[in-house]
């Protein structure tokens, strides 16, 4: 299938950032494009440098000047602990300190926003986070936090993985997300 306005649109932004244009990469702009919009979850994967990315700007600035506003919140989960990322309840005050993902997913999981959002986890698959975020990656769209808050998902609202490689993602997890592969070449 041809998308005229992505392809042109891409086109412009090769020329523009002085990137070299393949045939193998505008395909997967394109791939990447059809993914986002039949899945609510999908993994760009392959080796460093190899335009993962790039992909990714590309497109979601080609959706924007495109008339369709996006924006990308990057992030390493293998940055942070588990309890930083989702949040950890105090065992002696029992207060709740949200962590960084959860409060982004709060922020920009907001149907009042006139963007879409892609919260790009860039970083090496995890068994132990990847899997909290299997009832937000299956139909469900819920992100479920220790201190029983449940945060929905909304249209306007993507996660995108960024990896290597998925050696250490679980079927569960690799079943839920449209799957994106970039090769070095």
């Amino acid at each position: 299938k041809v998308y005229k306005n992505i392809e042109d649109g891409t086109r412009a932004l090769i020329s523009k950032n002085m990137l070299f244009e393949s045939d193998s990469w505008m395909l997967k702009v394109v791939q990447l494009y059809e993914t986002s919009l039949v899945r609510h979850g999908f993994m760009l994967v392959g080796p460093t440098l190899c335009g993962k990315t790039e992909i990714a700007q590309v497109l979601t600035t080609c959706m924007t000047n495109d008339g369709n506003a996006h924006r990308t919140v990057i992030m390493n989960p293998k940055a942070i602990t588990d309890s930083q990322m989702y949040g950890v309840k105090d065992p002696v005050s029992e207060e709740w300190t949200p962590g960084v993902f959860a409060s982004i997913w709060q922020r920009y999981n907001n149907r009042s926003l006139k963007y879409t959002t892609w919260i790009i986890c860039d970083g090496p698959v995890d068994a132990i986070w990847i899997e909290n975020l299997n009832t937000v990656l299956d139909d469900n769209k819920i992100l479920t936090l220790a201190n029983n808050d449940r945060i929905p998902m909304t249209d306007n609202c993507k996660i995108v993985f960024e990896v290597q490689d998925l050696r250490n993602a679980s079927p569960a997890t690799v079943s839920r997300a449209g799957i994106i592969y970039v090769s070095a070449s």
